[in-house]
């Protein structure tokens, strides 16, 4: 699972999502899928119990490993907000990570970026982590000409000023 973001690119790209899923297979068997094609999954099951816990802690391994991106895009404004169809909320706010479990279905676990503003619009949403916002760089000391409040700590050389008389 290589999930971890290095890049500290200002460009908008879009949320992540990650979907695990319990997937009946007749009566009495079940199996266990995620979104992530390299991730590994238990053999099919007649163990549901066993299943569910393989399936939260697999979800919770997706959260664990990744690290929100303060430049991703919500994950339902790049999907047209089809998560929430029936509002007309725009995306806005930090990116958040949130783990979605509808207690009631027990089937499916979902991890995902989206922004402030749609965290609150999905029951059973838990938020795991919020983006880092980017450090801001002190600036430097304005420079107002050569005698500026600057000029005196160059390279340790006195600050030197004209005077109008002679000595």
């Amino acid at each position: 699972m290589t999930t971890v973001h290095t890049e500290t690119s200002t460009e908008r790209i879009p949320g992540r999502a990650w979907t695990v899923r319990i997937v009946g297979h007749g009566r009495s068997s079940a199996s266990v899928t995620c979104s992530t094609a390299a991730c590994r999954m238990p053999a099919r099951s007649e163990d549901l119990a066993a299943l569910r816990a393989f399936a939260a802690r697999h979800a919770a391994a997706h959260a664990k490993a990744a690290t929100v991106r303060p430049n991703a895009w919500c994950h339902y404004g790049s999907q047209r907000c089809g998560a929430h169809p029936d509002t007309k909320i725009h995306c806005a706010g930090a990116v958040l990570l949130i783990l979605r479990h509808d207690p009631v279905m027990r089937r499916v676990w979902s991890v995902e970026e989206v922004c402030e503003t749609c965290a609150p619009l999905n029951p059973n949403a838990t938020v795991l982590a919020r983006a880092e916002r980017p450090r801001r760089t002190p600036r430097p000391p304005h420079h107002e000409g050569a005698g500026g409040p600057c000029a005196a700590g160059r390279r340790g050389r006195p600050l030197l000023t004209r005077r109008s008389g002679r000595r």
